[in-house]
């Protein structure tokens, strides 16, 4: 089997980035006897319509019980080898993988034919299930393993490099939402802080330290995923920076207390929102508005909703930057938890609301993260 030109070759392959999905999940498992199923209710009927004898059900019990062994039993050899065949170059882990496969229905053949040999000797004679043919029973099943066990290959390995392109692009699109500071807030904070050294030069040191706190995880190479906690402190430091230069007109109002505070969750997820309320919801109100971020935890699912007022006559904001923040919450939520992730909208009359729906996952090893100048506990 070949693998595309342009896939580099590595010595070692990261176990959690291997092509080969987990054959040791019950969710394989289950994959694999359905998969068997349907494929030996597809050759039975075959056989039936090419033989026109009332044999359906006795090739369809035959037919199946032979591929599920043969399923399971590669599964099997796969799942123990995983992190072996992980361990060695693309190429090798390819050929490897086969060879396992084949030499698994290769036994696996060659002991059903010395069953049905075993049967003939003991009763004299032939069993009507097992076979009395050889070769003619091996060899067909040994390159019908080698086939379709190259093209499963190909397709694990295309889904793979799929996903992992996916990834990339989502990486690539968080990266940049990291490096994008607006320099209008740049320039306004920097104006304010400016303001501020001779009035009150003690606010505008702190006014500096939250602006080197947001620049710190907002340009450094962030981690895929962070604590709640660190993400909603990281949102209040985002706040702190606006509440200088907007004063009274901003108010955000935090309701998380009840949140799981070392819930992992993709870095950058609650700031982008609250960015997109402050700039769409209250600064174009001469009297400003207030900002509500709330959070529960219900039957292991985290509910996170961003509420801000939405000017009188205008639509909702589809600014290209809010576009883009929306799709690259959405992505990286559904990469994080597949299919059990949702970016749900709410436009009311005079209320905007983002609500982010994903499961509890917490990394119970990780210690406690250091938290920017300021934080404590997940503020309510």
């Amino acid at each position: 089997m070949s693998v595309p030109a342009a896939a580099p070759e590595r010595s070692r392959v990261d176990e959690r980035d291997f092509f080969l999905p987990d054959f040791c999940e019950a969710r394989a498992v289950l994959a694999i006897v359905l998969i068997a199923a349907l494929l030996g209710f597809v050759l039975a009927l075959a056989l039936a319509r090419q033989s026109g004898h009332g044999t359906f059900w006795f090739d369809l019990a035959r037919t199946t019980a032979f591929l599920l062994w043969a399923g399971l039993l590669c599964a099997a050899m796969l799942c123990r080898s995983r992190a072996w065949l992980a361990g060695k170059s693309l190429r090798a882990s390819i050929a490897w993988s086969l060879a396992l496969m084949v030499g698994t229905v290769a036994v696996l053949s060659e002991a059903v034919y010395q069953l049905g040999r075993l049967w003939t000797v003991r009763l004299g004679a032939p069993s009507a299930i097992l076979p009395d043919s050889h070769w003619s029973f091996v060899l067909p099943n040994v390159m019908i393993a080698a086939v379709v066990g190259a093209m499963t290959l190909r397709y694990f390995y295309v889904s793979q490099q799929w996903r992992r392109s996916v990834e990339l692009e989502a990486r690539a699109r968080i990266h940049a939402l990291q490096a994008r500071i607006r320099p209008h807030f740049l320039f306004n904070s920097m104006n304010t802080i400016a303001s501020l050294t001779r009035s009150n030069p003690v606010q505008a040191e702190e006014a500096i330290e939250d602006l080197s706190d947001l620049f710190r995880v907002s340009l450094s190479d962030a981690r895929a995923q962070i604590t709640l906690q660190e993400e909603i402190e990281i949102a209040r430091t985002y706040q702190r920076i606006e509440q200088l230069r907007l004063g009274d007109r901003l108010q955000v109002r935090w309701d998380v207390g009840a949140l799981p505070p070392r819930c992992m969750v993709p870095s950058l997820l609650l700031q982008p929102l609250l960015e997109n309320a402050i700039g769409h919801g209250i600064e174009p109100l001469p009297q400003g508005g207030i900002v509500d971020v709330r959070g529960r935890l219900d039957d292991g699912v985290v509910t996170l909703e961003v509420t801000n007022p939405k000017p009188s006559g205008t639509p909702p904001p589809l600014r290209r930057g809010h576009r883009m923040a929306l799709d690259n919450i959405r992505q990286r939520l559904d990469l994080a938890f597949p299919g059990r992730a949702t970016v749900e909208v709410d436009v009311a009359d005079s209320r905007y609301t983002v609500r982010l729906r994903f499961p509890r996952a917490e990394d119970e090893s990780a210690a406690p993260a250091a938290a920017p100048r300021g934080a404590a506990a997940l503020p309510s």
